[in-house]
């Protein structure tokens, strides 16, 4: 069924586990999130970037697909279905698209514009039952265009935000989309720590989860982290295994040219990395 993620996240939260967003990127990707979430009996959200959303052909053609897949698929697990990095303009797509969840990032924005864009927003959402990610601070790296340089968050902006009524919070905390670099020098638990101070209650986000040592994963979640976002991992492990296929020359045995068959093994992948994320993360048996 697809819901707000406003109570899985407040009940991982309670829980001290987290709940795993997986981006998605066409049919198969979503098809195998979600029979993994339905097999680890996890609750799960979909993240879907703007950029993603244009190349399945609009934010309604991702909702419509997602409803019909939960449907047919007998999924009985809760799914949120969530724009990531979602510029003002981008969230208003999704809730008319029938999203069931946005982020705004307002992060590059000046923060009395950031907050006064968000309280907009936190309304329009609570109207229409939709929980809503807000961010402060940088993530590192780039996501469709979008650079960040991973300035950490200030916990003061964090409480200003927060304290509007967003659902939940992302903060910068030295955090990258993408590969970590060889240099990277972690996470900073000791902002993590002062912004979980502040917020109290409020559940936090940890974009850029891939890459991220097992021990620091958490530690994250103990420090109040409740909801951490994958996507590179699984394109990762979806290109290796393909590739695989191809070199081993399946595609030219029989009919392995076929698409359900060529990428078969990459959605195996998919799958097995879904998985353990949500082993990791503690949110298998918490649907």
């Amino acid at each position: 069924m697809l819901v707000s993620a406003k109570e899985m996240l407040n009940k991982a939260k309670e829980g001290h586990y987290a709940v795993g967003q997986f981006n998605i990127n066409n049919l198969e990707w979503t098809k195998a999130v979600l029979l993994t979430a339905e097999e680890m009996k996890s609750p799960v959200i979909l993240g879907v970037s703007e950029g993603a959303g244009k190349y399945m052909c609009g934010f309604k053609t991702v909702a419509d697909m997602v409803k019909s897949m939960i449907n047919e698929l007998k999924i009985t697990v809760p799914v949120a279905l969530h724009l990531d990095h979602g510029s003002y303009e981008g969230c208003y797509k999704c809730i008319e698209a029938g999203f069931s969840s946005i982020m705004f990032d307002g992060s590059h924005y000046p923060i009395d514009e950031n907050v006064a864009k968000t309280r907009e927003l936190v309304e329009v959402c609570a109207q229409k039952g939709l929980s809503l990610e807000a961010e402060v601070g940088s993530i590192g790296g780039e996501e469709d265009g979008v650079v960040g340089m991973g300035e950490c968050a200030d916990p003061n902006e964090c409480k200003m935000i927060a304290d509007l009524g967003v659902d939940m919070l992302a903060a910068g905390i030295g955090n990258i989309h993408g590969k970590y670099p060889a240099n990277w020098a972690g996470l900073s638990f000791e902002t993590l720590a002062a912004v979980s101070e502040k917020v109290g209650k409020m559940p936090l986000v940890l974009h850029g989860g891939t890459g991220i040592p097992e021990d620091m994963i958490k530690r994250a979640i103990s420090l109040g982290v409740s909801k951490i976002n994958v996507n590179t991992e699984c394109q990762l492990a979806f290109a290796a295994a393909t590739r695989a296929y191809v070199e081993a020359g399946k595609d030219l045995e029989g009919k392995g040219f076929d698409p359900r068959k060529l990428l078969a093994p990459g959605v195996e992948a998919i799958k097995a990395t879904v998985r353990e994320k949500m082993e990791l993360f503690g949110s298998v048996g918490k649907a």
